[in-house]
């Protein structure tokens, strides 16, 4: 038994979870493996956990979301990460995405406004066995400039315009993901640091909840 759910029970969501992402288009078989072993229930609310494998986002604590099982794997297949990546994450909210990317990259420097927030996702990752995540709490849009520069970044909010903090801080050759637009319209997208400049391919429509900044 685990957290009250027979692990068996868990391993069968988890693996209808793979073939479900598998099917929307998800190709990557590091993110699918990674996707199918971290326990997503753990970083959800107790009252929402019966949905923790359903692809949508749920809510928690302080008015923010846990992103639907779909869009996280989305998102960790466009940083093309190999593991020895140093990811910064924008947003830490339950610590799932840190967790997926935990498992993928050498490091990963996360940071979340909320304390409440940062704290709860630190013991979850703790209780993972997550021992390779950095935690800051302040304001993402300023970025993390004393750990950079960074090989990834994903920004788990959506910015109203292009995030140029956040990009001075990416490495030549990087990959930045992050959603950008206002409440009407969000287009997840994708930009890669050329000599050229920013290179971009849109992922998908998309809602997520904004960047706020000081």
């Amino acid at each position: 038994m685990t957290d009250g759910v027979p692990t068996s029970v868990q391993d069968l969501r988890r693996r209808d979870l793979t073939r479900h992402l598998r099917i929307q288009g998800i190709h990557d078989a590091r993110v699918l493996a990674v996707m199918g072993s971290v326990p997503r229930e753990r970083f959800v609310n107790a009252e929402t956990a019966d949905w923790a494998y359903e692809d949508r986002a749920l809510a928690i604590d302080c008015g923010q979301t846990i992103s639907q099982p779909y869009i996280v794997a989305l998102m960790t297949e466009a940083l093309e990460l190999t593991g020895s990546e140093r990811v910064l994450e924008i947003g830490t909210g339950s610590g799932y995405q840190a967790a997926i990317l935990s498992r993928l990259a050498a490091e990963v420097f996360t940071i979340e406004r909320h304390s409440e927030l940062s704290h709860q996702a630190q013991q979850a990752l703790a209780r993972c066995g997550a021992s390779n995540v950095h935690f800051h709490i302040g304001d993402g849009s300023l970025g993390w400039p004393d750990a950079a520069p960074f090989d990834r970044i994903i920004i788990t909010a959506a910015a109203q315009e292009f995030p140029t903090v956040l990009w001075d801080q990416l490495a030549p050759d990087g990959i930045l993901v992050a959603p950008v637009g206002d409440s009407e319209r969000q287009i997840l997208q994708a930009w890669r640091k050329t000599a050229e400049g920013p290179s971009s391919r849109a992922l998908c429509d998309c809602r997520f909840v904004p960047l706020v900044s000081k």
